[in-house]
């Protein structure tokens, strides 16, 4: 399918990317890999006047870790996460889950700021960043201002950026080396879009017990969310074989997922919590096949 007829251009530097996006209002739209907006522009679900290519934007690129955490620029791509040589021990979670995002072509191009302004409830950044509890920085004409991922991920396809701003960072906190953590997800296949993810970790006291732990998942309908009545129901817990059942029945009870031609709603749900308890078996070290037998 064609795309619709469009005006292109591509600055040099922010400043010209917000001017261009102050000038132009809502005609214009912004690309970053284009990943999602070039199918939405085939199959004329949006049609904006003029597209504004943030390809140019070298600023925006690039990753750096440091004592405070990892700091992703916009337009890093899901291969330059994957290749990079220290962020596996930096933030081993974050490498996992977009391990899962799409495939070899689409994570050349493909950009963590272009996902998260797109926001789809299934893909995997959106999520990672509320797990996380990430923060997103944004430019506009008045400066930037920095968005908690909790405030900044609104719902499906609904974030808190306004139409002339910019995401330019996103920040992870600092990950402490003995942390445990686990991501597992379901797709039909390897690349495709989730069905249903869980992303959780916490750390541990000396007594082996769980602290501030963090569950997120991917398949609900509200979209990128944690898990508060899991994470109430593992805090200050040692995870066990029998209190990764609790949570996976809890998991269950407190998704809402949506029904498609891919799935109906009641196996979603057990997928999530499916999810859940293999991401938290993970983390633990926990063989649930040896548990059952």
């Amino acid at each position: 399918m064609k795309l619709p007829d469009v005006d292109y251009i591509r600055p040099k530097t922010l400043k010209e990317a917000l001017d261009l996006l102050s000038a132009h209002g809502d005609d214009a739209k912004l690309i970053a890999g284009g990943q999602s907006l070039m199918p939405m522009l085939a199959f004329r679900l949006l049609a904006p006047k003029i597209l504004i290519d943030l390809a140019g934007l070298s600023e925006l690129r690039g990753i750096e870790i440091t004592e405070s955490g990892v700091r992703l620029g916009a337009r890093t791509t899901w291969h330059d996460i994957e290749r990079h040589p220290s962020l596996k021990s930096a933030h081993p979670l974050l490498a996992a889950a977009i391990g899962h995002v799409a495939h070899y072509q689409i994570r050349n191009r493909g950009t963590a700021g272009g996902s998260l302004a797109h926001c789809d409830p299934v893909a995997e950044f959106p999520t990672l960043v509320v797990t996380c509890g990430a923060e997103v920085v944004v430019a506009g004409q008045d400066g930037e201002r920095v968005i908690p991922a909790a405030d900044f991920v609104l719902g499906p396809m609904t974030t808190a950026l306004a139409a002339d701003e910019i995401i330019v960072q996103i920040r992870f906190p600092a990950w402490p080396q003995a942390r445990r953590w686990g991501f597992e997800e379901f797709a039909r296949r390897r690349g495709d879009f989730a069905m249903a993810a869980a992303a959780v970790f916490y750390d541990l006291d000396g007594d082996q017990r769980a602290l501030d732990p963090h569950v997120g998942i991917i398949g609900d309908a509200d979209g990128a969310r944690r898990l508060t009545d899991v994470e109430d129901l593992l805090a200050g817990q040692r995870i066990t074989r029998s209190l990764l059942t609790e949570a996976r029945a809890l998991a269950e009870r407190s998704t809402t997922p949506s029904e498609d031609i891919h799935a109906p709603a009641p196996y979603r749900r057990a997928l999530i919590g499916t999810m859940v308890e293999r991401a938290l078996a993970a983390s633990a070290g926990i063989s649930l096949s040896k548990a059952v037998a």
